[in-house]
């Protein structure tokens, strides 16, 4: 068995990593640190929580261990999608280069502009950066990559979801082409394989794992979930994730519970709360110094439930997480692939269930193409309970609302202040001829549910084919001459 002294690593390097309690490489890094110490370009294919970070950062540190950087042109650049996967690398070398004197500089979003200028004047071994903060400090004229000779791009299918490849491009051209390119994804989509055969040279590809596998020691279910009706199922899953949490009991220490959209992070951390579960958000809206805290916590223990967008998706590592749940089927399949591989980390075993809704199918039917395998469907544990309930809910809110009723009528109802005309109407006549009339002769109304106000036109309208008078209604006593002309005997 092939073990880290077998790898030709810096003695100082050697003595970090047994320090840190490792003996034996894991395949990735045992495939990667080889070519990547013989200053070949690297391809590393691996899932997520197979130890990629440590496969560049221990040849780096041995690489970079004699020379030293000049004020603002770093000797070698990491780039990473997110501000906690870059903060992880950073904490990767304080860990391993602990005995080699070597620099480095963090430049992420949500940090003063002026801290970082000051590590970048004192001059870097190692630069760590998300692209637009790294664009921001060259744009600035702070910083010159012209003396970069390690260059890595890591989670480089998370750079392509997030819209940074144009940025990762831009960075390319402005380094050495004589530079070493150490690139990793956990998938290889057709973009991110053009950008290899466009800025790596004849690179070594190490693949551990098919692409876009998940861990054997990860047990997955779905769970199928239609509302009682659609303005209640946002409420109803909520309900149903803390069911689905009550029932793994005891064996959920701990969880990451993932949503598609910023919104619904912050809704279902505050609804959890409310039900008392010690939950808190994290989402790229929030502050660099309160996403900080809170990863602190949930890596510290001190925090149980940690509902999280994708931001979190990569770049969180921590060993002991026993469950991830998605609230949400994610958009994109591979994204599936990295949540669940926030459990099960490190050979513990973890388990990952996620809530389908009939409108993510298609997502979910992408995901088991993607991994292919069928997840195992799960019963709902609110069984037959929730749907009891919501149908008395559905049937009180339907009586609660009043049917709307439509009127046909078109003309508003004569105010009873207003003078009327000395002449009496022709609906005036019709009502006196009515009342000439016998009782027995009379129309009987007593049944009739439409209402009694009637507007002039209509009565007159109803009134009109009764009596022997078939005069035209409505124009008073004098009937001008040109209209009398169309009721003319034509003969």
């Amino acid at each position: 068995m092939t073990k880290f002294s077998d790898l030709n690593l810096n003695a100082k390097v050697l003595k970090a990593i047994a320090e840190a309690g490792y003996e034996t490489p894991t395949p990735i890094q045992a495939g990667a640190i080889p070519p990547a110490l013989e200053g070949r370009d690297v391809l590393g294919i691996a899932q997520t929580g197979t130890g990629k970070t440590a496969s560049f950062t221990l040849p780096m540190i041995t690489m970079l261990a004699r020379g030293r950087a000049r004020a603002r042109m770093p000797r070698s650049l990491v780039l990473c999608p997110t501000r906690e996967l870059a903060a992880q690398v950073a904490e990767n070398f304080d860990t391993y280069a602990k005995h080699v004197k070597l620099t480095k500089a963090l430049l992420i979003g949500g940090v003063s502009f002026k801290e970082q200028d000051t590590a970048i004047d004192k001059g870097v071994d190692v630069l760590i950066a998300t692209p637009g903060r790294l664009l921001d400090h060259f744009e600035r004229g702070k910083l010159i990559l012209n003396d970069v000779k390690i260059m890595v791009v890591d989670e480089a299918d998370r750079m392509l979801d997030m819209g940074f490849i144009p940025d990762i491009e831009r960075i390319f051209g402005l380094t050495p082409f004589t530079r070493q390119t150490l690139f990793f994804s956990a998938t290889m989509a057709p973009e991110i394989e053009r950008i290899t055969n466009t800025f790596l040279s004849n690179p070594a590809r190490i693949e551990v794992a098919r692409q876009a596998t998940t861990g054997e020691n990860i047990t997955q279910g779905v769970v199928m979930f239609k509302g009682s009706r659609k303005d209640r199922e946002a409420t109803e899953k909520r309900k149903l994730l803390r069911a689905l949490i009550d029932g793994e009991g005891d064996k959920c220490s701990n969880a990451i519970i993932f949503c598609n959209r910023k919104m619904d992070v912050d809704v279902v951390a505050k609804s959890l709360k409310k039900y008392g579960y010690d939950a808190a958000p994290i989402h790229g809206d929030l502050d660099q110094s309160q996403r900080t805290r809170t990863l602190d916590g949930f890596r510290a223990g001190d925090l149980r439930f940690l509902v999280a967008s994708d931001v979190a998706a990569r770049g969180l590592d921590v060993p002991a997480v026993s469950h991830v749940f998605n609230f949400d089927v994610p958009s994109h399949a591979e994204d599936y692939v990295h949540r669940i591989g926030r459990t099960g980390r490190a050979g513990r075993d973890g388990k990952a269930i996620m809530i389908c809704v009939p409108r993510d199918e298609k997502n979910l039917a992408d995901v088991e193409r993607l991994v292919e395998r069928e997840i195992p469907r799960m019963d709902n544990p609110l069984g037959a309970d929730n749907a009891a309930e919501a149908a008395p809910a559905a049937a009180d809110d339907t009586a609660e609302k009043p049917k709307k009723t439509r009127t046909r009528s078109r003309k508003p109802k004569q105010d009873a202040t207003k003078p009327q005309a000395d002449a009496p109407s022709d609906t005036d006549k019709a009502k006196a001829d009515d009342a000439a009339k016998p009782d027995s002769a009379r129309k009987d109304t007593s049944g009739d549910k439409k209402p009694q106000e009637k507007s002039s036109r209509s009565s007159s309208r109803s009134q009109s084919g009764k009596g022997s008078d078939n005069r035209v209604v409505g124009l008073g006593d004098h009937t001008p001459d040109f209209i009398g002309l169309s009721f003319q005997d034509r003969e």
